[in-house]
């Protein structure tokens, strides 16, 4: 599942692992009223056998995983940017003092749109929340039609 090309490509820091050429970035830690996720120093490659290690759960509950941008396929995407980092961004609180260390910051499509801001909101995202505030629902629910 690796991505063996040398073009950097924009990454989505909310993606699904399913996605070609995945990676984990973060896992999740904290609690059930307060997940929160802990960066990798450095981002593994989605593989069968790490996806297995998440067994019984569903691996977004347990990883934070980034692929390629999906653009004007994401249903958060409007053609010029993500709709989603834009509400974290802007709807959430901050849940860390200092930029926290991130091995896809670079190429990350939040960083790269919304700077600081949506990094120091980033690490209580969680994709497979089954506990989410009302808050958080509205912010990880599109507005685009």
């Amino acid at each position: 599942m690796a991505n063996n090309s040398t073009e950097k490509m924009t990454l989505c820091p909310s993606s699904r692992p399913e996605r070609e050429n995945s990676i984990v970035f973060g896992i999740i830690g904290g609690t059930v009223e307060q997940p929160r996720a802990v960066y990798l120093k450095q981002a593994l490659p989605v593989t069968d056998e790490l996806i297995a290690k998440a067994s019984p759960v569903t691996p977004t509950e347990i990883f934070r995983t980034a692929s390629n941008c999906a653009t004007s396929s994401c249903q958060h995407f409007d053609g010029k940017n993500c709709g989603l980092a834009m509400r974290v961004a802007r709807n959430l609180s901050a849940v860390v003092e200092e930029l926290p260390p991130c091995s896809i910051r670079r190429d990350c499509r939040w960083w790269q749109q919304e700077g600081k801001s949506a990094c120091m909101r980033c690490p209580q995202v969680i994709t497979d929340n089954y506990n989410p505030s009302q808050l958080m629902r509205e912010v990880a629910t599109s507005t685009a039609s």
